[in-house]
Formats: structure tokens, sequence, C-alpha cells
């Protein structure tokens, strides 16, 4: 696991966190999930779930790990009448978080964050009353660490970043979103409509947002990096075909003054699966990225290696010096990103990138014996495969060869 600064609240975190789902849908597996968590180094959580059945178990689980993790909880959500609710009134709110930090066990919670702000009038409402001076008397006294803040709406979110009163924001953060101007209909994000468009750019408010958090030392915490599962799905993905979650989470990992992404696994499988995405390229050192030539030729979002990208200019010019016409608009045309339109089956491609780490572990294997290669690569993905669970024998051909030698 990769850790960067949580802005200035000085926190490390994990870039891969846990946003709970998993936990809320399934208490029973709590305990399951934190274990993976430890063993993989994924240190932060997001509680904006009120479940009491969940902060239970919760509770239960961080037994011993306590400060091992990073608890994102929430101030304004509670559990009323059997449901999750958000609340405003600030009675509720004290209530709220004074049986949160009950259920989990804990006198303290390393951020404190308002929930849910997507207008700027809510903010501004935030900001004056009685829910920041509660959240800042918490923070006083050491309950809390830092002071963060939960919004889809850009406008909200720069307005709580230039207060300075907010340290960490969690924002809406992928490939489509970043694309949209802010709105406080949130539905509009994966609006069909939305999208009817061509959309060229990123939306100048989000990325003034991101730049300002960036500038200011506001970390930024991910949530719908993969927007609710949308943009995984081909049949109704903004982008008009299916991302992968590796895709996904490079692109949120690649904006400014992101920390961590907020993963939503429902299963145990799942975060091992992301977990298998990330290795399956931990050398390459590649950035993906929108494509901004197949964004300007056609108007349809797609997404590329930096390195494809930054290639391109340099091949057109070629073509056009040899043909007299690129017969290549962008990146997508020439196909180096056909791979992602063959990825319909999830389980199929994590058994595959499983077994590439276990092709390239002989490889650097290999290349110490021919003397080519470091000690320090074969032992790098040792660790891989001891955190993702993987032996040598998962690739039926390393028996064959074993049992010829």
């Amino acid at each position: 696991m990769k850790y960067r600064v949580l802005g200035r609240t000085g926190l490390s975190v994990g870039e891969i966190g846990f946003g709970c789902e998993g936990m809320v849908e399934h208490p029973e597996w709590t305990e399951a999930f934190i274990d993976v968590m430890e063993e993989h180094g994924a240190n932060c959580i997001d509680l904006y779930a009120p479940h009491p059945a969940f902060r239970d178990a919760l509770g239960k689980a961080l037994q011993g790990w306590r400060d091992t993790f990073v608890l994102q909880a929430h101030l304004c959500t509670i559990w009323k009448d059997g449901q999750y609710k958000r609340t405003r009134d600030i009675e509720d709110v004290k209530a709220g978080f004074e049986d949160q930090l009950k259920r989990l066990r804990t006198d303290h919670l390393e951020i404190g964050m308002v929930h849910y702000v997507d207008s700027l009038s809510d903010w501004q409402q935030i900001q004056d009353g009685d829910i920041m001076k509660y959240a800042l008397e918490l923070k006083k006294g050491g309950v809390i660490g830092s002071i963060g803040m939960s919004s889809h709406n850009p406008e909200a979110a720069l307005a709580a970043v230039e207060s300075s009163l907010v340290d960490v924001l969690m924002f809406s953060v992928n490939p489509c979103y970043d694309l949209q101007p802010g709105n406080e209909n949130l539905e509009l994000l994966w609006a069909p409509e939305s999208y009817a468009k061509p959309l060229l750019n990123m939306d100048p408010q989000r990325q003034r947002l991101y730049e300002t958090c960036q500038r200011l030392g506001v970390g930024i915490t991910v949530m719908k990096a993969f927007g609710g599962g949308d943009l995984l799905n081909g049949d109704i993905s903004p982008a008009g075909k299916a991302l992968t979650p590796f895709q996904c989470m490079s692109y949120a990992l690649d904006r400014p003054a992101v920390a961590s992404i907020m993963n939503g696994a429902r299963t145990v499988e799942e975060m091992k699966q992301n977990l298998a995405y990330e290795a399956a390229t931990a050398d390459l050192q590649d950035v993906n990225m929108i494509d901004p030539y197949h964004l300007e030729a056609y108007g349809v979002t797609t997404v590329n290696y930096n390195r494809d990208v930054e290639v391109f200019p340099v091949l057109r010019a070629m073509f056009e010096r040899i043909l007299g016409e690129s017969p290549y608009q962008s990146p997508t045309d020439m196909g180096v990103n056909m791979a992602g339109n063959c990825i319909f089956d999830d389980e199929a491609v994590s058994d595959a990138s499983r077994r590439e780490i276990v092709r390239r572990y002989y490889q650097a294997m290999c290349d110490l014996r021919t003397g080519r290669g470091e000690e320090s690569a074969v032992a790098k993905i040792e660790l891989l495969m001891n955190k993702a669970e993987i032996t040598v024998d998962i690739n039926p051909t390393v028996a064959a060869s074993l049992r010829k030698a």
C-alpha cells in the first residue's frame, strides 16, 4: 500500500481506503473486512452510515487495532425510526455523535465530517450556526482531530475550503462527474441527459476546487470513484463504455490534493480484486487520464495511459509526413485502449492479474540469477504476492515446469 499525507491534518492514509458499504450490509463480515484492511495496509475508513448494528460490529472489530486506523466519522447523520436520516438539528447531531463514540468504543475520532452539504445556502447556515460551533468544540477538546465536510457540489465545497474551517473534503471524483458543472440537484450527475451533448473538458469550477485544496492544504478523500457502480456497467456508464475499477481509481488518485479513495467494496473479495488491479501494474508507474484528442474529435469520453496521450502528437506528425494526413484522430483510434472493451468478466480479469504477478515474480528471479536484476525487485513482488494471498501454484504451468525440472 502506498501512503499519502492527508493535507494539513498530517495524517498518513493509504491510497485505498474503505467506504463501509459492505460492513453496513453485512455487519457479520466486519471482522473479516478489518483483518484484510490491516493485512494490506488500508487504514482509512469512512463512517457515513449511522446503522447501530454496523457501529457495534466495527467497535468490536477494532478492539486492539484502534490506533491502526484513521476513522472519518460523520456529524449530522443519525438513526431514527429504524432508518438513516440526515439532520441539522443540533440536539440530534450531538446525540448521534455521542452514540457513535459509544458504539465504536473510542473516545476520539481522527476526522469529524459534516455530512452531505450540497448547497451553498446549507453551507452558509452550517458555517454560521451551532453545528460548526459544536465541531470546533470537539476539535478543541481533542475529541476529533480535524473537521471535514462531504459534498458533491463544487460550489458548496469551494466555499467551505476557502473558509479555512474545513481540513478535509470528502468529494465525488471520477472521469464523468468531473465533466459536469456544479449543481444542487445530485441526480443530474448521473442523468443521461447530462451527457447528451459533447463534454470536452473538466468543469473549470471542479478544477479550481482541486487546485485550491492543494494550495490550502485541504486533503481530499474520494467517494463515488466508480459512480456508485455505474461507470463499471457498460449499459449505463456515462462514459459510453464500462471502465475498470483500476482506471477509476487511477484517475481519482491523479487529481490534486487527493489522498485516499473510500472504496465501496461490498465483499471481502472485491477488496482483494482491487488490490490485484493495483499490483498488476505496480512497476509501470502509469497514470490513467481522459484522452483529450478523442474528446475533441468525437465528443466521447475515453480513458488512456498518459504515455499514450503524450506520444500521440509525435505519431500523428509522422503519419502526416509519410501519408499526407493521419488516419487516426486520437490514441483511442489507434487501439491502445481497446483492452478496456474486452473486460466483461471481472473475475477472469482478476485471475489473469494474479497470474501476471506470478509471471513477473519468476521474471524477476531470472533477472536476479543472470545478474540483470536486483533482490529488491524480487522482494517487492513477494510482498505483493503475500498481500494478495497469491502462491506460485495458482499457475498450472509452474507445477508442470517443476516436474520437468
